[in-house]
């Protein structure tokens, strides 16, 4: 966490510099966890993001074992578990909510035991929880924007498909899109967005970095293009303000970020918007 002592009236040269990777990140993680938050909450997938959040640990206890990049390792891990839902989903052996809550304690619990067994990982076991922004490299910049840049260009490509199929899936069915094989693409890019995500707020607060931001972003706006694009504007407000009370106020800056897009949620609640 950034320190600034109490009373100091300037921040040097030295502090903005450790600030521009976290906040560059931050903004890269914002500008597409908003538009895909959008899809979670009009589909009512919140708690298909715990799952994936619980998992990431999961993936990072393996990306250890492994040897292999921890971000690469979470959305590989991620993946497996949206393409292992989606077929358990197709079979209809239990309802939704039960392979959920299946998945997401049992990747938990298998995550918790692997990082038990590491020491290292033991020692930054708050960092993966909670996040740990202002430990973000160049290496981290690139991932980020490059697996931002492929989900935003996917998102482009098939965003009628994909609204439609959040709005109606009996008609979009009947339309001729292949509704099974686009749920399957949007789980697809939210086990990589959530693991884009990790370092910015972590496990436990990953969810609330897509929801919170679309939420707000849901009551000021009246299309979906509209409402993706404002809850990209309140996650990236989110990052800064969050950062900003990091900074002073010696907090962690995952959970400051969390809480700034749920203050500005508040916000919204007491805006009219007619």
């Amino acid at each position: 966490m950034l320190y600034l002592p109490a009373g100091t009236a300037m921040i040097n040269l030295e502090t903005l510099q450790l600030l521009a990777y976290p906040l560059i990140a931050g903004m890269g993680v914002a500008a597409i966890a908003g538009p895909l938050g959008a899809f979670v909450v009009w589909r009512k997938m919140a708690y298909f993001g715990d799952t994936l959040a619980h998992s990431a640990l999961l993936g990072v206890a393996l990306g250890f074992f492994a040897g292999v990049n921890l971000t690469l390792a979470m959305a590989i891990g991620g993946l497996i578990v949206s393409l292992s839902l989606w077929q358990l989903q197709k079979q209809q052996l239990l309802a939704n909510d039960t392979l959920l809550g299946i998945l997401s304690h049992s990747t938990l619990a298998a995550g918790l035991i692997c990082v038990s067994l590491l020491s290292s990982a033991r020692i930054n076991l708050f960092g993966y929880l909670f996040g740990d922004l202002l430990t973000v490299t160049s290496a981290d910049l690139i991932m980020i924007y490059s697996g931002g840049a492929i989900c935003i260009a996917v998102l482009l490509r098939f965003w009628r498909a994909l609204v439609m199929v959040a709005i109606d899936e009996d008609l979009a069915r009947v339309e001729g899109f292949a509704v099974e094989k686009l749920r399957l693409l949007l789980m697809a890019l939210m086990a990589v967005v959530v693991a884009l995500s990790m370092k910015l707020v972590g496990v436990l607060l990953i969810t609330a970095l897509l929801i919170v931001p679309a939420a707000a972003a849901r009551r000021l706006t009246r299309s979906p293009e509209a409402m993706a694009m404002t809850a990209a504007v309140v996650g990236m407000t989110a990052v800064f303000g969050g950062l900003l009370f990091s900074l002073f106020w010696d907090i962690p800056a995952g959970p400051a970020v969390v809480l700034f897009a749920s203050a500005i949620f508040g916000v919204t609640l007491i805006i009219k918007t007619g």
